[in-house]
């Protein structure tokens, strides 16, 4: 095999081989090279069985030396924009470790940079410029969104009790996880207590609504810029769905859950409150049946089962409604404050978490119990609760040989999918209906 000559450097790569009576020389010559002497020496007799060549093709006569120009391919940097719009399969996001802290949606760097300017101003004397609904205000374009996300919370759970009684939903006792289907599916990924003893086989029992809605909760207060909740005092405050909680401090009025509206804007120096408008206690009302509406409590024996002829339509208004939630809380929270736990799943929707010492995961002793409070996302107070897409309901469970095969989708998506509702379009690639699931001897032929 002939030695070759590489040249590189910024312009385009040339190859060549040559040879000698006595012996062959191979070397690579780079532009960062420090050998000077050697490289000069190495291209001048380079270049001269280049002229040998050139003289010898004249004279007719063979010769072993080749000169070969290789340029980079150029990459087509055009992208077909319907392909990255609508592509044939997505994954779903990672689930994050429970020994390990959240990542912060913000990043940390813009915090830090954030908290160094108030403290600056601070430090000046200069009080913070706060916009609604910062400063405790309403902000008007935002409570008919409000009204909307309300509204349509109470379909939600009007259709997913309804559904329940038609659609067999199944909950994994040990684990939580949801399938919905005539059967539970047969796929190995139990982890619950005892699982190495059943192969991680879950362990299904008859789901209910609270397995669709995970229960996210949060405290209720009056007065959101008033006094922080403590440990001591926790009892005084209710417990309320998350959802409700944002938009009840929109600006959505609910007699059984009164809300202080200030005409004022609060006054902030730093992180400190130098005027909150006084404190007011709130009025005390009695309990009203509406309140049920908002709730989960209780919701499958407050609806009764619907007809056959009317469950397409339920199917179909209680995923609008689920999508008009989803994008009523994103719409929201860009401008009122919501925090989460980086450990747990607890949500807190106000300027500032509270105080009270129930955080439990992982490594709660050194923080006393506290919660790690940070901004939360869409996900942490309305999670989507990822299920398995079943195809052919008719058809044999699931397996796990062919789980990479599967598709997934939001459980109250499946619900309504299988019930006869239209699969959105944004949803299809996650249930990756467009691929092919093959037989279990298939399966191994697959690459």
């Amino acid at each position: 095999m002939e030695p070759v000559l590489h040249l590189g450097g910024l312009s385009p790569t040339i190859l060549g081989s040559f040879s000698t009576h006595k012996h062959h020389i191979a070397y690579n010559w780079s532009h960062q090279s420090h050998n000077l002497h050697t490289n000069d020496r190495i291209s001048s007799l380079f270049f001269e069985k280049c002229h040998q060549r050139k003289h010898k093709l004249h004279c007719g006569k063979k010769s072993r030396t080749s000169i070969v120009a290789c340029f980079h391919p150029v990459r087509d940097t055009r992208r077909n924009k319907k392909c990255l719009t609508h592509p044939q399969n997505t994954d779903l996001p990672p689930v994050l470790p429970k020994q390990k802290k959240k990542p912060f949606p913000i990043p940390l760097k813009k915090i830090l940079e954030t908290s160094r300017a108030d403290k600056k101003l601070a430090e000046k004397g200069i009080e913070k410029l706060l916009e609604p609904p910062k400063n405790g205000l309403l902000v008007p374009d935002l409570v008919p969104v409000a009204y909307e996300v309300v509204d349509a919370w109470k379909i939600l759970i009007k259709g997913l009790s309804q559904l329940l009684h038609v659609i067999p939903v199944h909950a994994c006792s040990e684990c939580g996880e949801v399938h919905v289907g005539p059967t539970g599916h047969e796929i190995q990924t139990c982890h619950g207590p005892n699982s190495a003893n059943r192969r991680s086989f879950h362990l299904w029992v008859k789901g209910s609504i609270t397995d669709i809605l995970l229960p996210i909760e949060s405290y209720h207060q009056f007065d959101p810029y008033g006094t922080r909740i403590k440990h001591e005092t926790r009892f005084d405050y209710d417990r309320i769905p998350a959802v409700v909680e944002l938009c009840i401090q929109a600006g959505v009025e609910l007699p059984e859950y009164p809300s202080r509206r200030r005409t004022q804007p609060i006054r902030m120096l730093g992180k400190k409150v130098i005027d909150r408008g006084g404190t007011i206690e709130p009025p005390k009302m009695p309990p009203h049946s509406e309140v049920l509406e908002l709730d989960t409590h209780r919701a499958l024996e407050r609806f009764s089962c619907p007809a056959e002829s009317d469950v397409v339509g339920i199917a179909h208004s209680t995923l609008n409604a689920y999508e008009k939630v989803r994008w009523g809380v994103g719409k929201l929270m860009r401008k009122y404050s919501v925090k989460a736990c980086g450990y747990c799943s607890e949500v807190h929707v106000g300027p500032w978490g509270h105080n009270a010492k129930l955080c439990g995961e992982f490594k709660h002793q050194w923080r006393d119990g506290k919660h790690g409070w940070q901004d939360a996302t869409v996900d942490e107070v309305f999670p989507p609760n990822y299920v398995w897409h079943v195809r052919d309901l008719k058809g044999p469970p699931l397996k796990s040989l062919l789980k990479r095969f599967y598709g997934k989708a939001p459980v109250v998506v499946e619900m309504c999918v299988q019930a006869g509702a239209v699969v959105p379009r944004k949803y299809r690639p996650m249930m990756r209906l467009d691929i092919v699931v093959p037989d279990n001897e298939e399966a191994r032929l697959v690459a």
